[in-house]
């Protein structure tokens, strides 16, 4: 297993899109972000897709476009939030590179996605408090399948020093 397939996953606002970037530099290969490419490739926001067509077609795409990262060498995806619950895909993650589960606070994804509300409209119309509760039901919901991830980076662990780190641990 090689750090050439890194996969972020976790929590909206966790920071996946962000570290994806970084971490592509570090390896030199592309940084992706999957629900940028499903917006892209059925010309439609994933609130539309959620609305107009069904979370189980959105799923059907998602996984489509996961697989696809099957023909590529090198690179850096960061998942949607529930990328992992849905269609064994956690497991073929993890057959296919190394799964990197951003473990962010409750404190810090409140805060980050408050900021965020007016592009995300999932948690638009949520309070901070409602907001809170929305993420900690989403997290209990999801922890099964984090927790499979090859490393659980916590908040303090979280930055440029332990990230390479882990890269490096898979070096070829």
């Amino acid at each position: 297993m090689a750090a050439e397939k890194i996969f972020l996953i976790g929590m909206m606002g966790a920071g996946k899109s962000y570290w994806s970037q970084k971490m592509a530099k570090w390896i030199k290969s592309g940084g992706y972000d999957l629900d940028y490419l499903i917006e892209m490739n059925e010309e439609k926001t994933i609130t539309e897709l959620f609305q107009e067509d069904g979370e189980e077609y959105f799923r059907k795409v998602e996984t489509k476009l996961l697989k696809w990262f099957k023909e590529k060498k090198k690179y850096v995806l960061a998942t949607g939030g529930g990328t992992p619950c849905f269609n064994d895909n956690m497991e073929w993650m993890k057959k296919e590179g190394v799964v990197i589960w951003l473990d962010e606070s409750m404190e810090v994804l409140v805060e980050r996605l408050s900021a965020e509300k007016a592009h995300r409209p999932l948690i638009a119309s949520y309070d901070n408090e409602k907001l809170a509760a929305f993420l900690q039901n989403k997290l209990v919901e999801r922890f099964a399948f984090y927790q499979q991830a090859h490393y659980r980076v916590t908040s303090d662990q979280i930055n440029e020093t332990y990230l390479k780190k882990i890269i490096q641990k898979h070096g070829s």
